[in-house]
This record gives structure tokens, C-alpha cells and sequence, in this order.
């Protein structure tokens, strides 16, 4: 699917018909002018895998817990605690791609194939402080990344009938995730992107690839770190409550082609990102689904950005 064409640029007089309200085909309207382009989905990413490289799409199916198939799987290690790039860059290198009800790892000349919604004897698996329960995969795919890890892993799955609440105090009742750290869905902005690569540049620093982030939903146009401004978002026929900002950790220094490790950008975004500790980019986002419903989206719908009081900004 070809992304479509961005809307001109326009101006809008204050006190002209329609000036005050929100109108995607006219961009946003700020103060006496309007000569912002609207913001619209540059990009979809799945990660079956926790850890793992993700899937672009064009288009996808979102669920109460997020992109379908998304952080459905994960790895643990010989002393059963889970495997990210945290600890275990090399994850970065695990290629991940769905074919029909199959889900194929490949990594270093090697592949292996695993049920997409495996069934099986069910055990206890702790991702952060959460304890749920899980399928224990094993076969293939656990080989596979034994071998690469260089230590016995196993290979879990999260069952959607299984209930992981949404970090507390920022969800609502009923509001679920799966293997992902604390929310369903991350959104990240190509504009806030692109402030932080001026300020890498400015630093004698490589720009770096959005792909840092592993973002869900990428969007496109508007200011940086506008997103921040809103409290919910409509992403196409999607609405999602962003109830809090993403604080990043050392994932974001893992190039993901090759797994090598750095410093950045980390260290700059913690020159003007931080407060209390913790470094921000992107924003956590929940859908206002129920359990049995979904919503579509695809590259290149519009997105809006619902202002109000926000708990962490």
C-alpha cells in the first residue's frame, strides 16, 4: 500500500469560519496561523518476540493488549528470569517473521518454526513483578535460542485468555498487556526523532534510526515531542489513553541491525529528558478497547492528539 501524499501546507485567519476547531485537512490550528502539516502513521511494528526484531506492517490489527501478536512470546534464561536486550543485546540479531499459524525465529545461519498460539502444559513465569501463567513452547524455538545465548532457555507464551493488568496507577479496570514492560502500545514521533539527532549532530554524534525505540506506532508531523501534550490519541479508527511517557534504559544504546552497544543516545537525551532519574522519549499508550473488540490501522491515517490533564507531565 502506497503511504498517501501530505496535505499542503495552509493558514488559517482567527475568526474564520471553522478556525476554531480541530480539522485534519487543514492541519492544526495555532494561535492566529495555522502552517502545521497534520500528523498521520509513518509506520506499524509487531514484536512477537520480547527482545527480538520486529515486523513492519502496513496495516494492523489492534487488540485490547495491543498490536495482535505483539510480545505474545518470550524467552527465560537457565535461572528461568526473562531475556531482553537489557542484558542480552545479542537478541537484537534474533529475526523474527509470521507465515500463516507460524511464527519463524532465525538467527545466525540458523531457523526454527513455532506454533503462533501454541497450546500446552501451562507454568508460572515472572516478567518484571508480575507473575502469570505461561505455555512452555520449548522444541525448535527454545534450542535455537539456547544456542544463540549460549545458555539453556526456554521459550514461553502468553495465552490471551491470561490477564496482566496495566501498570497500576495508570490503567483502568480491565485495561491488559502481555510480555511488553508495562503497556500494549508505544507511540513515538519522527519529529521528536529528529530534535534528538540535531542535538547527537550538534555533539559530534551518528544521528539514530527510530528503530532505537521499538516503537509500535511511528507517527509523522507536528512539533517535537507534541505528543507529550495529549492525554489520548486517535490514531485512524483507533483511540488510545497516553497516560504516561515512556522512561527509556540501555535498549535504546543497542543498535538493532547489529547489535553493537554505545552510549548514545542515551547520554544526550539524558542531558534535557530527564527528571527524577529517569530519561523520557515516547509515550504508552492503552486502546480504549473491550476485551472481544478491535480496531484497524493502517500507514498513513490521520492522528489527532487530545489535549488534557496528563498524571506524569
Amino acid at each position: 500500500m502506497s503511504r498517501p501524499a501530505r496535505l499542503p501546507l495552509v493558514a488559517v485567519a482567527r475568526g474564520a469560519r471553522g478556525a476554531n476547531r480541530l480539522d485534519h485537512d487543514a492541519g492544526v490550528f495555532r494561535d492566529r496561523f495555522c502552517y502545521v502539516e497534520p500528523v498521520r502513521i509513518a509506520s506499524l511494528h509487531v514484536y512477537p518476540l520480547k527482545g527480538a526484531r520486529g515486523i513492519a506492517l502496513e496495516r494492523a490489527e489492534v487488540l485490547a493488549t495491543g498490536i495482535r501478536h505483539d510480545r505474545r512470546f518470550m524467552a527465560l534464561d537457565e535461572d528461568g528470569a526473562f531475556v531482553t536486550q537489557r542484558a542480552h543485546p545479542s537478541m537484537a540479531l534474533v529475526g523474527v517473521a509470521i507465515a500463516g499459524d507460524r511464527l519463524s525465529l532465525s538467527v545466525g545461519g540458523a531457523s526454527a518454526t513455532v506454533p503462533l498460539a501454541p497450546d500446552g502444559p501451562r507454568r508460572r513465569v515472572r516478567v518484571w513483578d508480575d507473575e502469570v501463567e505461561a505455555i512452555d513452547v520449548g522444541g525448535e524455538g527454545a534450542e535455537l535460542l539456547s544456542q544463540h545465548l549460549g545458555q539453556r532457555c526456554s521459550l514461553v507464551f502468553m495465552p490471551l485468555d491470561v490477564i496482566r493488568p496495566v501498570e497500576s496507577p495508570y490503567g483502568r479496570a480491565g485495561d491488559r498487556v502481555g510480555f511488553a514492560d508495562a503497556y500494549p502500545v508505544l507511540v513515538a514521533a519522527l519529529a521528536s526523532l529528529a530534535d534528538l539527532n540535531a542535538r547527537l549532530e550538534t555533539r559530534g554524534e551518528a544521528p539514530v534510526p527510530i528503530d532505537r525505540f521499538r516503537a509500535n506506532v511511528v507517527v509523522d508531523g507536528g512539533e517535537p515531542f507534541e505528543e507529550e501534550t495529549a492525554t489520548s490519541m486517535r490514531l485512524g479508527a483507533l483511540s488510545v489513553r497516553t497516560p504516561k511517557r515512556s522512561s527509556r534504559c540501555q535498549v535504546t544504546t543497542v543498535d538493532q541491525v547489529t547489535a553493537a552497544t554505545s552510549k548514545e543516545p542515551l547520554r544526550t537525551l539524558a542531558r534535557y529528558r530527564a527528571e527524577a532519574n529517569k530519561v523520557y522519549f515516547a509515550m504508552n499508550a492503552i486502546p480504549d478497547l473491550a476485551d472481544d473488540a478491535s480496531a484497524r490501522v493502517e500507514v498513513g491515517d490521520l492522528v489527532t492528539y487530545v489535549r488534557g490533564r496528563a498524571t506524569d507531565r
